[in-house]
This record gives C-alpha cells, sequence and structure tokens, in this order.
C-alpha cells in the first residue's frame, strides 16, 4: 500500500534505509519539512503522521506505509492559511524560518495530544479527559522544537491564541 502525503498517493523508496525526511524533500520535492541535526533533538523535521507528530529524520520512510503524512504544505487548505499559520505571521513568531514547519506541525500534534488527555511532566490532573494549554504546559509540550533566532515568545503567543485556554 503507497504512503499518503498530503492527501496524495506516493510511492515508497525501493532502499529500506531512506528516512521519511530524505523521501520529503529529495524524492517528492517537499522543501518546507526541514533537516536540522538530523539526529531528532531539534524538531525542525516535524511532521503529522495520521495527526500524530513526529520527527521526520529518525523515521524510516517503509515504517509509513499506508499511513497519512502530513507536512507544511498540505496544512492550508481552499479558504487559505491554516489558523496556526496566520497566527505565527500576525504575532512574529518566526524570524528566519527555518523551524517554522516543524514548529506549526508540533503544535497541531501537541493539541492534539492535550485534546485526548496525554499528560506532560507538568500536567496536574493525570486522569484529565482533556489537559488544558496554560503557559507552562504548553512550553513544555513544545520544548522539543528549538529556535536558534529565540522567537519563542511570538511562537507561545501564536499557538496560546490558536490552540491555548482563551482560545477564540
Amino acid at each position: 500500500m503507497p504512503i499518503k502525503i498530503n492527501g496524495a498517493q506516493a510511492e515508497l523508496p525501493a532502499d529500506p534505509r531512506v528516512s521519511l525526511l530524505d523521501l520529503l524533500r529529495e524524492t517528492l520535492q517537499l522543501h518546507g519539512t526541514k533537516k536540522g541535526c538530523n539526529q531528532g533533538a531539534c524538531g525542525a523535521c516535524t511532521v503529522l503522521v495520521d495527526g500524530e507528530r513526529i520527527v521526520s529524520c529518525l523515521a524510516l520512510a517503509v515504517q509509513y506505509d499506508g499511513r497519512e503524512v502530513t507536512t507544511i504544505e498540505g496544512l492550508a487548505g481552499e479558504g487559505g492559511l491554516h489558523p496556526l499559520q496566520q497566527a505565527f505571521i500576525e504575532h512574529d513568531g518566526f524570524q528566519c524560518g527555518y523551524c517554522t514547519p516543524g514548529q506549526i506541525c508540533s503544535a497541531i500534534g501537541m493539541a492534539a495530544e492535550a485534546r485526548r488527555g496525554v499528560p506532560s511532566v507538568v500536567t496536574p490532573n493525570l486522569a484529565a479527559k482533556a489537559v488544558a494549554l496554560t503557559h507552562d504546559e504548553l512550553r513544555e509540550r513544545m520544548s522539543g522544537n528549538l529556535c536558534r533566532c529565540g522567537a519563542y515568545n511570538g511562537i507561545v503567543a501564536a499557538i496560546a491564541e490558536t490552540y491555548g485556554e482563551g482560545a477564540k
């Protein structure tokens, strides 16, 4: 079964050693997903697989046979940008923009985790059905995504506006 990327079918590489990141960037020419550290430590390559965030540099493409992968290119809809993409613009959630695709994909996956009640180290109630994305909760959950420019205040403001406690 082929892999589905941003709604379109794509063939898996013949070489089982190809990472999902390299399939996206080198084979499919989807350059929005960035290669940062190539060791799973920076989050620049974060994509969504069946709605869950993963670092694509550590994932072999063949592992995702028959699964749905969404990259930054697949987030915008017919009506325009994804609300989080728009919030990043409005809150200056980027400077150089290199980490931005991974930050946005990670935040979307993180918000889904919180809605499902997946706790973090700072979650006060481990039995909660859903977790409120307070300032501390949001920062803890996004800590695996690094921004070398230091645009964290804008990043957090954009995510908080879209998914936080006082979200629209």
